[in-house]
C-alpha cells in the first residue's frame, strides 16, 4: 500500500475513514485504483461523478460522441452550453473541478476490437455504461481475456438492471446472453424513451459495486442480477450461473481473441427479413400538395403521447397497433390517395404495407416522417 494520506485528504474523505470496513487502507486503495468507464452517457455521467467523489485516483472515460440537447434530461455532467462539445472533454473538466485527487484519462474514440485490449489492460475495473449490444459483447470479451471485472448496467424506459461479471469468480455476460437479440427486436432508448432519473439509480449501484471491488468490502453482485422497476419501486434479484459451455469463459473456450462485434450482432441466416421498399413521398412534395389543397388523407400512425409533442395539422391519427382493427374508419379512402407518417418512417412503412395488403390502392410513406418535416418544412414543430 502507498504512503499515508495528506492532511487535506483526511478532511475530504473523513466519512470514509470513520467506516472501519474502509478506513485509511481502503481509501488508499481507492486513490491508487484505476477504473475505466465505458460510455459517458446516462450511466457514465453519475458513475464518473460518484467514483471521482469517492477518490478513485485514475478514472478513464471512453466515448466518441458529442453532447446533444437530448442528452441533458439525464446526462448530468453536461449543461446547455456544452452542446456540441466532446463528452470526454466536458467530463474531464467537471471531474477536475470536483476532485483534484482524480486524474482523468480521456479516450475520445469508438471502442473496437482493434483498440479495446490496449485501452482496457491498464485498468483494474471496467464499468460498462454502454447502450448497444456490439459494445457490450466487446467489453465483456475483452474483460474476460484480460481477467478484469466488468460492472454491468443497462436501462430502458422505467427499468434497469445491474450485476458484476467476473469470469474468475462467476459468470460473464455471454453466460447470461449467449447471443444478441435479432436487430430491431429491442428498441433503443431513443426509440422507446427512458425516465431521466433512472440511469442515476442504476449508476449508483454500479459505483457502489466498483468501490466494493476496489476496497474488498461486502459481497459483490457476482452471480446475481439485480433488476429494478421505477414504476412500482421494486427490486428483484436473480441468481446467475456460469455456463461451462460459454465460448469465452467456459471450460473449453473457443473465443480466444476479439471478433467483429458488428457482424456478431447482425442478423443470422434465416433471421433477416428483407422487405420490399414501399412507395414514398418527400416532405417537400407533401407540403406542396397540402398548400394546393389536394384531396388526400394524411395518416399519422404514432402513439398519442408523441402526437402531444408535435403533429401536422389536419392529419388523421390512428396508432399503428390499432390500424388493422380500425381500418373501417378509412374505407372512404380505399381508392383514394393516402400518405402515412410516423416519427422517422419505419412504423409508417409497416402501415403502408398493411393497408396495401388490405386492398388500399394508393398508399405512400412520408419519407423521414415528422422529424424531417419539422426540420425542413415547419421548424415550429418540436423535434423529439
Amino acid at each position: 500500500m502507498g504512503s499515508q494520506l495528506r492532511a487535506d485528504q483526511y478532511e475530504r474523505y473523513k466519512r470514509h475513514l470513520t467506516l472501519p470496513e474502509i478506513g485509511v487502507q481502503g481509501q488508499q486503495a481507492l486513490l491508487e485504483a484505476r477504473v475505466l468507464v465505458v460510455g459517458a452517457g446516462g450511466l457514465g455521467c453519475p458513475l464518473a461523478q460518484y467514483l471521482a467523489a469517492a477518490g478513485v485516483g485514475t478514472l478513464g472515460i471512453v466515448d466518441f460522441d458529442v453532447v446533444d440537447a437530448s442528452n441533458l434530461q439525464r446526462q448530468i455532467l453536461y449543461g446547455t452550453a456544452d452542446v456540441g462539445r466532446p463528452k470526454v472533454e466536458v467530463a474531464a473538466e467537471r471531474i477536475a473541478a470536483l476532485n483534484p485527487d482524480v486524474r482523468v484519462e480521456a479516450h475520445p474514440l469508438h471502442l473496437s476490437s482493434e483498440n479495446a485490449l490496449e485501452v482496457m489492460r491498464d485498468y483494474d475495473v471496467v464499468v460498462d455504461g454502454t447502450d448497444n449490444f456490439p459494445t457490450r459483447y466487446l467489453t465483456n470479451d475483452a474483460c474476460v481475456l484480460l481477467g478484469r471485472p466488468n460492472v454491468h448496467g443497462s436501462i430502458f424506459r422505467f427499468d434497469g438492471q445491474a450485476t458484476v461479471f467476473d469470469a474468475g469468480r462467476g459468470p460473464c455476460y455471454r453466460c447470461l446472453y449467449p447471443e444478441p437479440p435479432p436487430p430491431g427486436l429491442v428498441p433503443s432508448c431513443a426509440e422507446g424513451g427512458v425516465l431521466g432519473v433512472l440511469p442515476g439509480l442504476i449508476a449508483i449501484i454500479q459505483a457502489t459495486e466498483t468501490v466494493k471491488l476496489i476496497t474488498g468490502v461486502g459481497e459483490p453482485l457476482i452471480g446475481r442480477l439485480l433488476q429494478y422497476s421505477a414504476l412500482d419501486m421494486s427490486f428483484t434479484e436473480f441468481r446467475l450461473r456460469k455456463d461451462a459451455e460459454c465460448p469465452v469463459c467456459g471450460e473449453n473456450p473457443s473465443l480466444t481473441e476479439l471478433i467483429d462485434y458488428d457482424q456478431f450482432c447482425a442478423p443470422r441466416p434465416g433471421e433477416e427479413v428483407v422487405e420490399a421498399p414501399v412507395p414514398e413521398a418527400s416532405v417537400a412534395d407533401v407540403a406542396a400538395r397540402l398548400a394546393r389543397r389536394e384531396a388526400f388523407l394524411l395518416l399519422d400512425v404514432r402513439e398519442p403521447h408523441e402526437i402531444e409533442i408535435a403533429a401536422i395539422e389536419g392529419s388523421t391519427r390512428i396508432p399503428l397497433a390499432q390500424l388493422e382493427a380500425r381500418v373501417a374508419e378509412l374505407v372512404d379512402w380505399k381508392e383514394r390517395p393516402i400518405v402515412v407518417h410516423c416519427k422517422t418512417g419505419g412504423r409508417s412503412a409497416r402501415g403502408v404495407r398493411l393497408l396495401a395488403e388490405l386492398g388500399f390502392k394508393d398508399v405512400v410513406n412520408l419519407a423521414g416522417g415528422i422529424d424531417l418535416w419539422s426540420e425542413s418544412v415547419d421548424p415550429s414543430l418540436p423535434r423529439y
